[in-house]
């Protein structure tokens, strides 16, 4: 039943660019577990009970119908103990960076006041940096969930490819798509994966960790603090294959057009400029050339899995520097999404687990930690042992 607080159309800037729904709470917990006394900021492509799916844009948000139940992830959370405080924001269709929808604002971000959140799962980030829930659920993919984590100073998963059930979730590329989350500290990062992920498989904790570039100091310092040691050098898979970016672009255009390019004709005008430019390339991706990224992205998904094994995790910034600045020029905004698309996308296009930490820089910026398929408990280990693996009453 839905809370007598919730609300929609009629809340105030800056609440409307961070919710869609809001409640106190907006959705009760199913039943006691050990998320008791949590609440969740839900991605407006999640199903939840009694609302529609909006997408981050009012002309689909008009054409859809109330959910009759919880997309698996959102009913998994309720039934361990969460409150759904409320649906946050989400950049058009998924298919953004940045976190600047046209249509309900620019989120604010609590912990870089001047900059952007960063996106897709932009409300979700900023309800969490902001202290209105404690956990982000959104999705992850190109970076989605790795990047605001790092534009907003929190920890995030994504995590291996179809780990957690995403069938009613909206998806944009289903090869890449993933649900994850994220929260403000990594032991709560922990205990969600306890919730969502299926039981641990017996990855081994790495060995190592490898650094395609020389590295920046917020990297060697997470190497340290984890104890590991750090290699430095060209990276199998990823820095001898430069068309890797340009694959997995072309494969996730294809893929979103193939689902949302039917609404995107029929809709004219109806998404931001760059959004559906975006779609629009989808429709030009011919069979062959996808055949070829897939092709190319499986090739690299070898080559790197083969040379760094079981034991070795790639460490990079989580993104290119922090967050750009809310007023950034369209130019400006478009270097920074390319620039961190390099660094993300080898974890989407391959379907593996990465967390980002926060590294402590102001203004705040993530170093995200990819492992082997299957490693996603061994990741949130090794966030809590950084983080001094303090539980949510602070205690080791």
């Amino acid at each position: 039943m839905m809370a007598a607080m919730s609300r929609g159309d009629d809340l105030p800037y800056p609440l409307k660019a961070i919710w869609r729904e809001y409640g106190e709470p907006l959705l009760p917990s199913l039943s006691a577990g050990p998320l008791d006394g949590l609440t969740v900021a839900v991605k407006d492509l999640f199903p939840v009970a009694g609302f529609p799916v909006g997408a981050g844009n009012p002309t689909w948000l008009a054409g859809a119908r109330p959910e009759p139940a919880d997309a698996w992830a959102v009913r998994a959370l309720r039934a361990a103990g969460a409150a759904i405080a409320g649906i946050a924001q989400t950049d058009e269709l998924a298919f953004s960076l940045s976190g600047t929808n046209p249509h309900y604002g620019t989120p604010p971000n609590q912990a870089a006041p001047g900059l952007v959140t960063a996106g897709s799962s932009s409300g979700p980030a900023a309800a969490v940096a902001a202290g209105q829930a404690d956990i982000g659920l959104g999705t992850d993919t190109a970076g989605s969930i790795r990047v605001p984590a790092s534009a907003c100073g929190l920890h995030g998963l994504r995590p291996t490819h179809g780990a957690i059930p995403d069938a009613e979730v909206h998806h944009l590329a289903p090869s890449f798509d993933t649900v994850g989350w994220m929260t403000r500290d990594a032991a709560t990062l922990a205990l969600v994966g306890q919730v969502l992920l299926p039981p641990g498989q017996a990855t081994p904790d790495p060995r190592r960790l490898r650094c395609p570039a020389s590295p920046p100091p917020m990297v060697r310092r997470v190497a340290q603090e984890l104890g590991l040691p750090l290699d430095a050098g060209p990276v199998p898979g990823i820095d001898d294959n430069p068309e890797l970016p340009a694959a997995f672009r072309a494969v996730q255009a294809a893929e979103a057009w193939d689902l949302h390019g039917g609404w995107v004709t029929a809709h004219p005008g109806a998404l931001g400029s760059d959004v559906e430019a975006r779609f629009r390339y989808g429709a030009t991706v011919s069979a062959d050339d996808r055949r070829a990224g897939r092709a190319l992205i499986t090739e690299s998904r070898a080559r790197f899995l083969g040379a760094l094994g079981d034991d070795t995790w790639l460490v990079l910034p989580a993104s290119d520097g922090p967050a750009h600045p809310r007023d950034v020029t369209p130019e400006g905004r478009d270097a920074w999404r390319q620039a961190t698309l390099r660094l993300t996308v080898p974890a989407s296009a391959f379907g593996l687990p990465s967390v980002s930490v926060p590294s402590g820089a102001a203004p705040p910026e993530g170093v995200a930690l990819v492992g082997s398929p299957g490693s996603d408990h061994a990741l949130l280990r090794a966030a809590a042992t950084r983080a001094g693996g303090r539980d949510r009453a602070g205690n080791p």
